[in-house]
């Protein structure tokens, strides 16, 4: 995983070759909620908190982050897709989308 820049809210990851950026704005955080099928964005947090999330967490948060950063595709586009790192990175990426989401970045006020 490549890093974005998190002031901004970024995290960076290459998929099939090439560096996107991902970035949850308050668009893929709505569109995100609406389509979890259970529980709340808040629940979401708490089951990375945890380390109880699934891989549909990991990729319902990628393909928002990927359209909060201007991406126009679907989950589906992402079933074959090579990431970069593989799935540990996939969702390492994830889990860092959502702190920089909801927190500040380390060191700022």
């Amino acid at each position: 995983m490549q890093a974005g820049n998190p002031y901004a809210g970024e995290v960076a990851l290459v998929i099939d070759g090439q560096r996107h950026v991902l970035r949850l704005t308050l668009g893929a955080l709505a569109e995100l909620e609406a389509g979890m099928q259970a529980g709340s964005l808040m629940d979401l947090v708490q089951r990375f908190e945890n380390a109880r999330f699934s891989t549909r967490d990991v990729l319902a948060l990628i393909v928002a982050g990927l359209r909060g950063g201007g991406w126009q595709g679907r989950a589906e586009d992402l079933m074959q897709a090579d990431i970069e790192g593989g799935p540990m990175a996939a969702s390492r990426a994830a889990a860092r989308l959502l702190t920089l989401a909801f927190a500040l970045p380390e060191g700022a006020e």
